[in-house]
């Protein structure tokens, strides 16, 4: 045989590889049209950033179970979301950059942000220094007004988060009045800053509990009668449907 009739005859072998690549990919394209949103949404987003990973721990498209762990100071945790933890990243970034709640003193910051095994707790303190609320009021100060508002835009822009709200006062200061003491005062707290939250967009069905504690949950490391313990979370939680939540209407 020539050399020229050797060199057509493994032009078949061109042509089938690029058959079975044309197949590989369309089999790819038909893969990917049958997977949920948050997948397509992945597949986008690495498109647009190649370079950019869904977590730092795991530098593929798709969520993968086995590593999808953020390490923080609640410890690591597992999710089923890769694309959902990305989000509660940026919003804890965007929060922070909005809420200028980073680089402040602990005793006297204004806002603190905590990724925990449950998702992103965001906890507005009413310090003396900087209230949230008229003293022994329900009622906003222009400064709490801004801080919730800014809030409600934050986590507006994600709905697929569910939002938990609790109120807490700190211990050793009197009621309000005798008929109304810290266990309402901390559940009309929270529940105003529902109101607040869904008056800039959050959406009501993402609210699943409001909550008032009084006293009762003071927090780590904090003295019972600390000032810090006057406060609102918020807590934006993953794949969270808990039938037993109830809202305060």
């Amino acid at each position: 045989m020539s050399k020229k009739g050797g060199h057509h005859g493994g032009a078949w072998k061109v042509a089938y590889a690029d058959f079975v690549t044309a197949m590989m990919a369309l089999f790819l394209v038909l893969w990917l049209s049958a997977q949920d949103e948050k997948i397509k949404e992945a597949v986008e987003r690495a498109f647009k950033n190649p370079f950019a990973s869904i977590t730092k721990e795991n530098v593929g498209i798709i969520p993968n179970k086995e590593n999808q762990a953020v390490r923080d100071k609640s410890g690591n945790f597992d999710s089923s979301s890769a694309v959902e933890l990305q989000m509660l990243r940026r919003i804890n970034e965007d929060l922070i950059k909005s809420l200028k709640a980073e680089d402040e003193d602990p005793k006297t910051k204004p806002v603190e942000l905590d990724l925990s095994p449950d998702g992103l707790r965001i906890s507005i303190f009413d310090r003396s220094r900087r209230p949230i609320f008229e003293p022994q009021s329900v009622k906003f100060t222009q400064y709490g007004e801004w801080v919730f508002t800014t809030l409600a835009w934050e986590v507006a822009r994600y709905k697929g988060f569910t939002i938990e709200l609790e109120g807490h006062t700190e211990a050793g200061h009197p009621p309000p009045r005798e008929e109304y003491d810290n266990w309402e005062l901390s559940a009309d707290r929270a529940n105003v800053s529902r109101r607040k939250l869904l008056d800039h967009g959050v959406g009501a069905g993402q609210i699943r509990k409001v909550a008032g504690y009084s006293d009762t949950m003071p927090m780590e490391g904090v003295e019972p009668t600390d000032e810090a313990n006057c406060r609102v979370t918020v807590m934006l939680k993953i794949n969270s449907h808990d039938k037993n939540s109830q809202n305060v209407k």
